[in-house]
């Protein structure tokens, strides 16, 4: 039924990357530009930006934290501070050597991310412990120099929020960073209906110059792993290499002790993967820009019109609501909100009218339900949080169901060939071992979560005694 009812769309199930460049483009979340690699955010594409980047925000502001804006260029000089830093990044660093048509006399990097931009304002700001914390956030787009790209997942410019914070304590700065991560995990799970693991990344895999690098890890619906959020402990590194002191509360010159944290636009790409199917998006309705979408039957009619706009007057209280009022047959209508996962879409013509009812449709089952008027507002709030609910359930079951275990190397290269999912393994700390396993199968280690298991006593590839259980899986 799938493919006749949407041509447009590639079976996820025979191509999962071409579906998924069909949903962006088809439901027009995207275009692409003239530069490879960057992309136009669509109206409707934006607006999925801007209900993340609102529930973030309130969330980031009931926590104490206030937005800053960083300049987009980054003196070679600054960013050259931080050894480490820099070395991670220089891979994907975008330089200009020009202004106009003369050479500059210092290169400036497009900011990757404003590590030493904050830093380097923090050295000026702060002198006491009265100064602290300082918990900034900003909103902006960013830069890296990709050499393969995808819509949303990995974009050479692409837009995120990061969060720089300053601490008198190691202990409140590593409080800070469980802080942020808590609440990546509550906004992915509750949100965007996605069930995340938490854990925290290996050395090899955490963020250049953190002391340590948590993380939220999500399966998409072909069995890849998407990191969606970190946040990064950077202890007094920074600090140190920028000079960041503070008079402490004995009197004494003390550095301080830092956070940053993070989560871009990917999420959008987790959030078609996670819960779209063979129609198009499906959205949890406290993702969607629009909730329902009213559909007049007949709408040539007298009085469907007015209505469907009474309707929608009525609802706009408790729900975000739209109307397709153009001249466009229903059948075009169905599908058209159908791929851009609308969750509750509301169908009324002549014979409802007279019979005072609705007909509603969910997106996420199809189910078809004959609603009275008179209980339309009380069926709609409960509908969006089944959809909600039923949504976030169906995506855990799906990871639980491609989540496997392993316990020798070969096994783990059969799940890899034959599961494609997460892989629970033992593994022994060294760095050699991580490196064995990406380089002979692809897969990475995602991390190490915070609810360990006993799984083994030796190692899924050197079979010495293991340290650690951690996530395993290829990823985007």
């Amino acid at each position: 039924m799938t493919k006749e009812f949407v041509q447009e769309i590639t079976d996820m199930n025979e191509d999962f990357a071409r579906w998924y460049t069909d949903v962006v483009t088809k439901a027009e979340l995207i275009d692409y530009s003239s530069v490879r690699g960057s992309m136009i955010f669509r109206p409707y594409g934006y607006a999925l930006w801007e209900m993340i980047k609102n529930e973030l925000d309130q969330r980031f502001k009931e926590t104490g934290h206030e937005n800053v804006y960083m300049p987009l260029f980054i003196p070679e000089s600054l960013l050259q501070k931080e050894k480490d830093h820099i070395e991670g990044f220089a891979p994907e660093v975008a330089w200009i050597t020009h202004g106009g048509s003369e050479e500059l006399t210092e290169r400036l990097c497009v900011r990757p991310t404003s590590e030493v931009l904050f830093c380097d304002h923090y050295k000026n700001i702060i002198h006491s412990y009265r100064d602290l914390p300082k918990l900034y956030n900003q909103w902006v787009s960013v830069v890296r120099w990709e050499k393969t790209t995808r819509p949303f997942l990995r974009n050479m410019e692409f837009l995120w929020q990061e969060g720089h914070t300053c601490h008198e304590t190691s202990e409140e700065a590593q409080e800070e960073t469980l802080q942020m991560l808590d609440i990546y995990t509550e906004f992915c799970e509750h949100i965007l209906a996605i069930p995340v693991i938490k854990g925290v990344k290996t050395e090899k895999e955490k963020f250049a110059g953190a002391t340590f690098t948590y993380t939220i890890e999500s399966l998409m619906h072909d069995g890849k792993a998407l990191q969606s959020g970190t946040s990064h402990y950077l202890g007094d590194g920074f600090a140190k290499a920028f000079g960041i002191q503070f008079t402490n509360r004995e009197g004494r010159l003390q550095y301080v002790h830092q956070t940053s944290w993070g989560l871009s636009n990917r999420v959008i790409g987790a959030l078609i993967m996670v819960h779209g199917d063979n129609r198009g998006l499906v959205l949890p309705p406290k993702a969607a820009p629009i909730q329902l979408m009213i559909v007049p039957i007949a709408q040539h009619k007298e009085g469907v019109l007015e209505h469907a706009y009474a309707l929608k007057h009525k609802l706009s209280t408790i729900v975000r609501v739209d109307i397709d009022a153009s001249d466009k047959k229903p059948g075009w209508k169905f599908n058209e909100y159908e791929m851009k996962g609308i969750p509750i879409r509301l169908e009324v013509g002549p014979k409802d009218i007279e019979r005072q009812q609705v007909v509603l449709v969910r997106r996420d089952t199809g189910d078809k339900i004959v609603v009275p008027v008179a209980e339309l507002e009380t069926k709609i709030t409960e509908l969006l949080e089944e959809i909600q609910n039923h949504l976030y359930l169906k995506a855990k079951q799906h990871r639980e169901t491609k989540t496997s275990v392993a316990v020798t190397f070969k096994e783990f290269q059969d799940l890899l060939e034959n599961k494609a999912g997460f892989i629970k393994a033992m593994w022994c700390g060294e760095d050699a071992c991580e490196e064995k396993i990406k380089q002979e199968t692809g897969a990475t280690s995602r991390c190490i979560p915070f609810e360990q298991e006993d799984l083994s006593e030796k190692c899924v590839c050197c079979q010495n005694k293991a340290n650690h259980m951690v996530y395993w899986a290829r990823a985007y």
